[in-house]
C-alpha cells in the first residue's frame, strides 16, 4: 500500500516499556504485570497489551496512505486520512481481549496451542475515530442495514500486517453488516487512544476497534474493507478462534463444525496476588477486572476465601465520580469493572473470583469443563492459593 509497509523482518520494531512481560519476540507478544492492570480503570498505552503476528507495519508517508472500501457495493472508494477526520469524531471506551486471555492455565490442565498469556492479556482504553456506520454511508450503505443493495452481508478488514498462518498473506477478519452499520455497536476506525495518536503497536495510522467481541476481530493498520456475501475466509476466522469442547483435539478436529467466536464471555480475574502467593494472616484487599462481550454489563463481582464455599459481594466500580450500575446510561457498557474487597484472609486460603453478568450469565467453576485445543477463553473461577509468612517461615526451619 502506498503511505504504510510492512516490513520483512524486525529491524525497525518500536520501543516498548521495560516491565512487560515478553512472551515471544518476533512476532512481539506482551502483558503488563497483573498488579498494573487495576491502577487505573483506563490502562495506559505503554501497559496495554501487545499481540501482533509479524513485524510492525511502517508509515513511509501518511498522505499518500488511504483505504479501499470496495466489493459489494455501488460505489467504490478510496479514503484518506483527511476523509477520516472529516467525519463525525466519536470516542468509545472500550476493554480489547484477546481471546487467549489466562491460556496459560488452561495448559496446566492439559497442553493447548498458543501464546502462553497470563492474566494480563487485555486492556482499556478510550478509542477515537470514526464510526463506521458512517464510513459505509459514504459508499451508499445505509445505516443499519442488514444486506447491501448488491447482496453484501459481511464486512471483511484486511490488514497491512503480513502473517505465516497467512502464507505471507495479510491479516484478515469481519463482522456481520447489521453489526458494522448499527452507530449503537460503536464500531470504530480508530485514529486515537487515550486521547493519542495510536502508536505503531496498536495500529498507527488506522484500526478497527469492535467493542464487545475478541481482540482477534478488531484488526491493526488498516489496508482495505471489503463488503461480501460470506463471512471472511481468512486463517483467523476459519481455522482460528473458535470453541471446540474437551473432547476435540488435533487428531479429530473438524473447523467447519463450529462458528467464528464473538462475544467474549463473563470473566474476571484477582490482580493484587500472585496465582500461588505469601501473606499474613488479617485483612488483605482484593481487587482485580470484570468484563463481559456484547455491551453487557457486570451484576455480580463474588470473592470467597475458602475456595468457593461462602461467598461476599465485591465493590464493582469504574468512573470514580460515576457509582457503577450495570446497564446504566452513564455505565461505559463496552469497559471493564474493577472491583474490590478487603477480607480477612485465614492460615492457607483459597480464594475465588466469580462475575456475574446483566444476562445472568456466570463463570463456569473448572477449568477442566471448558478446556479446549487452542486454549481459548478461559473464563474458569479465577483461583488463588495463599501460603501464609507464618505458616512458609516454618517449612524452611
Amino acid at each position: 500500500m502506498p503511505g504504510l509497509t510492512a516490513p520483512s523482518d524486525y529491524v525497525e520494531e518500536p520501543p516498548r516499556h521495560p516491565a512487560l512481560k515478553i512472551n515471544s519476540k518476533e512476532p512481539f507478544n506482551a502483558e503488563p504485570h497483573r498488579s498494573a492492570l487495576v491502577t487505573s480503570y483506563i490502562t495506559p498505552v505503554e501497559f496495554f497489551y501487545k499481540r501482533n503476528h509479524g513485524p510492525i507495519p511502517k508509515v513511509e508517508d501518511l498522505s499518500r496512505y488511504s483505504v479501499s472500501i470496495c466489493g459489494l457495493v455501488n460505489k467504490p472508494i478510496q479514503i484518506s486520512m483527511a476523509d477520516i477526520w472529516a467525519l463525525p469524531k466519536y470516542n468509545v471506551t472500550a476493554t480489547l481481549q484477546c481471546a487467549g486471555n489466562r491460556r496459560t492455565a488452561m495448559s496446566m490442565v492439559r497442553k493447548v496451542r498458543g501464546v502462553g498469556w497470563g492474566i494480563s492479556a487485555l486492556g482499556n482504553a478510550t478509542w477515537g475515530g470514526a464510526k463506521l456506520s458512517d464510513v459505509l454511508e459514504l459508499v451508499g450503505i445505509p445505516k443499519l442495514s442488514s444486506v447491501s443493495s448488491l447482496g453484501g452481508k459481511h464486512v471483511e478488514f484486511v490488514s497491512v500486517d503480513r502473517c505465516k498462518e497467512e502464507k505471507g498473506g495479510p491479516y484478515t477478519a469481519s463482522i456481520p453488516l447489521k453489526q458494522a452499520t448499527d452507530p449503537d455497536a460503536d464500531v470504530l476506525l480508530a485514529y486515537e487512544m487515550n486521547g493519542e495518536i495510536l502508536n505503531r503497536d496498536h495500529g498507527y495510522p488506522l484500526r478497527v476497534v469492535v467493542p464487545g467481541v475478541i481482540g482477534a476481530r478488531s484488526v491493526k493498520w488498516l489496508d482495505s474493507i471489503n463488503i461480501k456475501e460470506e463471512e471472511c475466509q481468512g486463517f483467523f476466522t476459519q481455522k482460528d478462534y473458535k470453541m471446540f469442547p474437551p473432547t476435540v483435539d488435533w487428531d479429530n478436529i473438524d473447523w467447519s463444525t463450529r462458528r467464528p467466536q464473538m462475544d467474549f464471555p463473563v470473566q474476571s480475574a484477582i490482580c493484587t496476588l500472585e496465582d500461588v502467593d505469601v501473606i499474613k494472616e488479617g485483612k488483605a484487599r482484593i481487587a482485580g477486572y470484570a468484563l463481559s462481550g456484547g455491551g453487557r454489563g457486570i451484576e455480580r463481582v463474588d470473592i470467597s476465601v475458602d475456595g468457593g464455599k461462602t461467598w461476599v459481594e465485591a465493590r464493582r466500580y469504574q468512573k470514580n465520580s460515576i457509582p457503577y450500575v450495570s446497564d446504566g446510561p452513564r455505565s461505559d457498557k463496552w469497559a471493564w469493572v474493577l472491583f474490590e474487597a478487603t477480607l480477612d484472609i485465614p492460615a492457607n486460603a483459597e480464594i475465588v473470583a466469580k462475575a456475574v453478568d446483566s444476562a445472568a450469565n456466570v463463570q463456569p467453576e473448572k477449568v477442566e469443563d471448558i478446556w479446549n485445543l487452542r486454549g481459548i477463553l478461559n473464563t474458569s473461577w479465577h483461583r488463588i492459593k495463599i501460603q501464609n509468612s507464618l505458616s512458609v517461615g516454618r517449612s524452611k526451619l
